[in-house]
């Protein structure tokens, strides 16, 4: 299976957990996995839950967005990665992230779509998940936005994010810059700044 630049090669116990064998393209894959979103979206959309910063929320909005796809689909991934901290430290890594956003919200240190941004980039550099983890990630910045800030999600749609092209590159860019502590790129990719 072809993978766009950016995105993380599934390995063979991985691939077993698809639940479709006929599917042979990324794109029958990508086709599969955006109708399994959009039901993860609409559910999302019906949560009252405000409580969305633990690891239980997190798992299951993964869940709920691929889990007709994938049987390991909210599931912390269990292998390394090109990308991502040792599968070890995930629980770890994502509490201290979950506990740095809630100081984050009770100070007032950020504003509410460049705390989601930085949310959003550390979540992708943590790698929750063996697939799915860039989508993931936004949905929860705009579940961010929507429960603690009470405000609109991210323009995420005026980037095509999961298509090879030049907003995939400057996008992918951008979080290697944030990787080196260089936030800006990223914010300004969404119109934010510092």
């Amino acid at each position: 299976m072809q993978y766009p630049e950016g995105a993380t090669p599934l390995d063979n116990d991985e691939l077993e957990g698809l639940k479709f064998k006929h599917i042979q393209t990324r794109a029958e894959l990508d086709q599969m996995e955006q109708v399994n979103i959009q039901k993860g979206l609409m559910w999302l959309d019906k949560q009252k839950q405000t409580d969305i910063l633990n690891l239980q929320f997190i798992r299951k909005l993964h869940q709920r967005m691929f889990g007709e796809v994938w049987r390991w689909a909210g599931t912390f991934r269990q292998t390394e990665k090109n990308i991502g901290v040792d599968p070890l430290q995930i629980s770890i890594r994502l509490q201290n992230l979950l506990d740095d956003v809630k100081a984050w919200i009770e100070f007032d240190t950020y504003p509410p779509k460049e705390a989601a941004l930085r949310f959003h980039h550390r979540l992708v550099f943590i790698h929750l998940f063996a697939n799915g983890n860039g989508r993931h990630a936004r949905l929860m910045a705009d579940a961010l936005l929507k429960h603690e800030y009470s405000c609109l999600g991210i323009n995420w749609t005026g980037h095509d994010l999961l298509h090879q092209g030049e907003h995939r590159k400057c996008y992918i860019k951008s979080l290697r810059q944030a990787d080196a502590h260089d936030i800006q790129p990223l914010l300004s990719l969404f119109e934010l700044k510092s």
